[in-house]
């Protein structure tokens, strides 16, 4: 299943609302500009129903090159972006593991046959 683009939501929201193709877009982008600005000012941003972005900041840390583990890589701190899905969106993706027959936990890995 191909992923969900920005110009797939243009479309689709200018067939259902008979809104201008153009005007859609401008909408959408001012959107992301504003939640983008938000985020950038450390604000959370609540979209009831849908979910919380959150910024969070990472500690430094000290990690390992897999290639070379007799050196430590300093790793600075930094601030990242955190999704919480709301309650509608998780319940509307919890159907997802219904229609495949999960409980929601990671599929167990099976050992390939050779």
């Amino acid at each position: 299943m191909p992923n969900l683009t920005k110009r797939d939501l243009v479309v689709r929201i200018s067939n259902e609302t008979g809104m201008v193709q153009q005007d859609v877009l401008n909408v959408i982008q001012r959107t992301l500009d504003h939640l983008t600005e938000s985020l950038a000012h450390g604000q959370a941003v609540e979209l009831r129903n849908f979910g919380v972005f959150e910024v969070k900041l990472r500690k430094a840390r000290v990690g390992r090159n897999p290639n070379r583990p007799e050196h430590d890589v300093p790793i600075p701190p930094r601030a990242v972006v955190k999704f919480k899905a709301g309650k509608e969106m998780k319940s509307q993706v919890m159907k997802l593991s219904q229609l495949h027959g999960t409980d929601g936990a990671a599929p167990a890995s099976t050992p390939s046959a050779s």
